[in-house]
């Protein structure tokens, strides 16, 4: 099997020139043995999508199989789309790295617990900010599913109201990492209240529509008892369990900020071709210094800088970028090398015993194939 998957891998051939390199059948080869009902990737190098392909059915057993165009839950990978937005609105003025919540959210300031007042933007976007892990403290998960079923918007106050007037940061800000969805729900409410849009349709005008993400949207892309996209899957024990659309599918979109994006392989490609692209000369949504600030660790505690891990990888030739997301039902990975203008892309429909082993095999051996050095200017 090894020895297939080398031949079908390595007989794909690039020409600058031509269409992408379809990874279709490197990617069959490899998810048919793991369990995974379907695999998506793309590959960006010197500014352009030089591969892609995807594989598999959209639900276990069922007949319809998985296409290029088919949208993908990215899971926490929308929390670098969270921070994108976040730096373009600093960049015009409505926001400021060192916005502190007590500014962002001044109605509710007065009720706020103290120690939340000065917690700040770039706190909560590196996970420094004291926002739980797990809003399972005081039973605020439970209360935020009941919910579920409100207006996005309202959801994010409900959650934001809960956790800043009511309950402590899970630590003193400043003082440790720890991830946490929370942190980015609370940016995604101040950005929402600053301009008094939903969410989602902030990220479609600052982020979606500039890039032409034109399959970009919130939740679940499946639509109920249909199979017109893939659905999420559980894998345990060799088991795999399809997760019909619906409200048991996704996260309430109280977390969205940090986690309820869907869009196309090459879509998701276009977005890690930005910040490829931006850190090595800035762009046209956002300045190279912009672009820096985000990629950059945040400070000694961890490697997570805002949206990002950055970590050194001498295939990389030094520090690349990196992030993965699942909603327990999906699993996505993004790796983006700026000194190597490349970036790798993966997505699944299914998590659980393996599946991140399996994905970091297709994004090893799509690194090995593309990685050459960049093109001159």
């Amino acid at each position: 099997m090894k020895k297939l998957l080398f031949l079908l891998f390595f007989g794909i051939s690039h020409r600058a020139d031509a269409a992408p390199d379809s990874l279709n059948e490197f990617l069959e080869t490899a998810r048919a043995p793991a369990k995974v009902p379907a695999v998506a990737a793309a590959v960006v190098k010197n500014g352009s999508i030089v591969a892609s392909g995807a594989s598999g059915f959209r639900k276990d057993g069922a007949p319809e199989k998985v296409t290029l165009q088919d949208k993908w839950h990215i899971g926490s990978c929308t929390k670098a789309m969270t921070a994108t937005v976040a730096a373009r609105l600093i960049e015009n003025g409505t926001l400021r790295w060192d916005m502190t919540l007590a500014e962002g959210f001044a109605q509710l300031a007065p009720r706020m617990k103290e120690a939340w007042k000065k917690v700040t933007l770039e706190q909560l976007l590196a996970h420094r900010g004291g926002a739980p892990h797990d809003l399972n403290e005081q039973d605020l998960w439970p209360r935020v599913w009941q919910r579920a079923a409100l207006p996005p918007r309202e959801q994010r106050a409900y959650l934001v109201e809960e956790l800043l007037t009511k309950q402590e940061p899970s630590y003193p800000p400043g003082t440790k990492f720890d991830y946490a969805n929370a942190g980015y729900s609370l940016i995604g409410h101040l950005i929402e209240e600053k301009l008094n849009q939903p969410y989602e349709d902030v990220l479609r005008t600052w982020l979606f529509d500039p890039l032409q993400m034109t399959s970009a949207g919130f939740g679940m892309p499946a639509t109920k008892d249909k199979t017109d996209q893939p659905w999420g899957h559980h894998l345990k024990e060799g088991k795999i369990e399809a997760v019909p659309p619906g409200p048991g599918a996704d996260n309430p979109a109280a977390i969205g900020p940090g986690g309820t994006v869907h869009c196309s392989i090459e879509d998701l490609a276009r977005f890690a071709m930005l910040h490829v692209r931006g850190e090595r000369a800035g762009d046209k949504l956002l300045s190279q210094l912009s672009f820096q600030k985000l990629h950059a660790p945040f400070d000694k505690l961890s490697d997570y800088a805002m949206g990002w891990s950055a970590v050194e990888r001498p295939w990389g030739g030094g520090l690349v970028l990196t992030h993965n997301g699942t909603n327990t039902m999906n699993f996505s990975v993004m790796w983006l090398a700026p000194k190597r203008d490349l970036a790798v892309v993966v997505c699944t429909n299914i998590y659980g015993d393996g599946v991140d082993q399996t994905v970091d095999g297709i994004v090893w051996k799509l690194i090995q194939k593309y990685n050459a050095p960049p093109a001159k200017p």
